[in-house]
């Protein structure tokens, strides 16, 4: 089975909430950024994707929180797809602090679309980098 591709982050004091633990929603800045790292580790960096007009907005986001974060934890976030298919991705993510532990399990739902955000078929170099980290039971290609 292939592993996830993992991104490093140390939780700052500017993500904290008064009771010590990441806000919420401060966990889909983290997603996005290990999903940007992601790109960038495959040879396809965001930037050089946007510049061949390929954008991949977000259509859906599920999270479950299962324990908090707070500041100064060192977290791993990983990342892999779920599903692969003409104008879908799907990203599966997991974080877990420096002791092992669950803190959140998501998933975020892709399509891909030029900059005027109509559709677009996944560019085959992109496809051909991403296939390694398909992985789970609803991996599909297409």
């Amino acid at each position: 089975m292939p592993e996830p591709f993992r991104h490093h982050h140390r939780v700052t004091y500017a993500e904290c909430t008064l009771g010590d633990h990441i806000y919420h929603s401060r966990y889909l800045d983290l997603l996005e950024a290990a999903r940007g790292e992601f790109l960038r580790a495959l040879g396809e960096p965001v930037l050089g994707l946007q510049a061949a007009d390929y954008i991949f907005p977000v259509i859906e986001a599920r999270l479950r929180y299962k324990y908090p974060a707070r500041y100064d934890d060192l977290l791993t976030i990983e990342v892999w797809l779920t599903r692969v298919e003409r104008v879908r991705l799907n990203f599966g993510h997991r974080i877990l602090n420096q002791a092992g532990r669950l803190i959140l399990e998501a998933e975020t739902f892709h399509c891909c679309t030029s900059r005027e955000e109509k559709p677009k078929r996944l560019p085959e170099t992109l496809v051909a980098r991403l296939g390694p980290y398909l992985i789970g039971p609803s991996a599909t290609t297409d």
